[in-house]
């Protein structure tokens, strides 16, 4: 007998995937599209790009689906434990009758907001060259001194400086304390770093042991977290302060794949503070490679170097074996220069004896001739004198005339009566008077 009575039979008679399917258009209908928030559980990413896992909270549970171009889309990698809002549309798996959603877009939880502020700090400090290559430095391989900025009670102190004491315990350490989370964080990684410029500037670095260090490497790390816990290295401040450093910086902030404006500004961006520590720590065993090596090379040119000398030893000894040939060479060679200078000297001295007997003869006549032209010069000057002499005047009569102050007079109408006046003549001197003009006797 059946258990079913005939007022229990269905006015119809669904098949299983028919009825998924109406199901599905109903929620589709009924819902779509929609957002959901939730915490992600289970999440996973297939080969073919494709992304599953949960939604989850107190009271419920939601199975999801993300295409693979749904998830190239994303701008940050989803792990298990982010809240985050999605945005799909519900429907059902046929396949397996599950309630599914196929997700076509996903942001964290209160991050959309700090996501935007990133994303414009970014591109503001790359427009002004903050994230430029060619002015970023490569770590030391050797460094002689390492500076690590973070806070005392990070894990990621104690996994940097373990790093560094298992790979280079010869290198001394000095620790900068700063906040590395919460509102005061900026501000403190700030002062942090510029008090550190300026003691490495005046080369003041001394370890409470009395150890004077040289910083040349500055490590600023922090352990991984949510954006909202590494959003202090996401300040403009300490953007512009990381690039004022004087020495290499490196940065290890977070996991491998979280990122900050710290990262991008840094000389070096290391995946962890580990691999920070990793990069700047060169392990004992490289050390002792590169110390053999310069020690081969360094052998090899001493070699080459002696061998060189040797050479020239064998050389020198050679030629000092037959020291009688090289001195009747010397000897020869000391001949002919000396016969060379004398053949030389008296050709030079038989060559002066002919210029000293030429000027010799012709000494005389050149004085000769010299004399005469100045006796003929000399006669035609005193002929000259001779007819200007003024005694050779008066001597043909004629006679000078001048007042008392010795003036000679050469206007007769600047006379006046009774004037004296004094007369030269060739044979002595007289006085005389003026007269009238009408009782003179011209």
């Amino acid at each position: 007998m059946s258990s079913f009575s005939v007022e229990a039979v269905p006015p119809c008679i669904w098949q299983v995937g028919a009825l998924c399917h109406a199901v599905s258009d109903a929620l589709q209908a009924r819902f779509n599209p929609l957002a959901v928030e939730g915490e992600i559980s289970g999440f996973s990413r297939a080969g073919s790009g494709h992304c599953y896992f949960s939604l989850k909270d107190e009271s419920g549970q939601l199975r999801c689906a993300m295409f693979q171009r749904a998830a190239m889309l994303l701008d940050f990698v989803p792990r298990d434990g982010d809240r985050v809002v999605v945005q799909g549309r519900l429907g059902v798996y046929e396949s397996r009758g599950d309630l599914q959603m196929v997700v076509e877009a996903m942001r964290p939880v209160g991050e959309g907001a700090l996501f935007a502020r990133f994303a414009r700090l970014k591109t503001a400090l790359q427009q002004e060259g903050l994230f430029d290559a060619d002015r970023k430095r490569p770590p030391r391989a050797m460094p002689r001194g390492v500076a690590v900025v973070t806070s005392p009670q990070a894990a990621a102190l104690q996994d940097v400086l373990t790093t560094l004491a298992r790979r280079s315990p010869h290198v001394p350490v000095l620790v900068v304390p700063a906040l590395v989370q919460g509102v005061q964080a900026p501000a403190s990684l700030v002062a942090a770093l510029q008090q550190l410029y300026a003691r490495i500037g005046a080369e003041s670095l001394r370890r409470p042991d009395g150890l004077v260090l040289q910083i040349d490497t500055i490590l600023l790390v922090r352990g991984g977290g949510s954006l909202e816990d590494l959003w202090a290295f996401n300040d403009e401040q300490l953007a512009r302060t990381i690039v004022q450093s004087p020495v290499p910086l490196i940065s290890g902030v977070g996991h491998e794949t979280d990122f900050s404006i710290a990262d991008f500004c840094a000389d070096v961006r290391a995946p962890t503070p580990t691999a920070a520590a990793e990069l700047v720590a060169t392990s004992a065993q490289q050390a002792l490679a590169v110390c053999q090596h310069l020690h081969e090379r360094l052998a090899q040119a001493s070699d080459r170097h002696l061998d060189g000398l040797q050479q020239r030893l064998d050389k020198a000894t050679s030629r000092l074996a037959r020291p009688a040939q090289g001195l009747a060479l010397h000897h020869a060679r000391l001949q002919q220069m000396q016969q060379a200078m004398r053949h030389h000297s008296l050709a030079r001295l038989a060559q002066w004896q002919n210029q000293w007997a030429q000027q010799d003869r012709q000494l005389p006549r050149s004085l000769n001739q010299a004399m005469d032209r100045e006796q003929e010069r000399l006669a035609r000057a005193a002929l000259r004198l001779e007819m200007l002499n003024p005694q050779k005047v008066l001597e043909r009569g004629y006679a000078v005339v001048s007042d008392a102050s010795g003036h000679a007079i050469t206007d007769a109408r600047l006379l006046h009566h009774g004037q004296p006046l004094q007369v030269r003549v060739a044979q002595g001197e007289f006085s005389v008077q003026v007269r009238k003009q009408s009782e003179m006797d011209w």
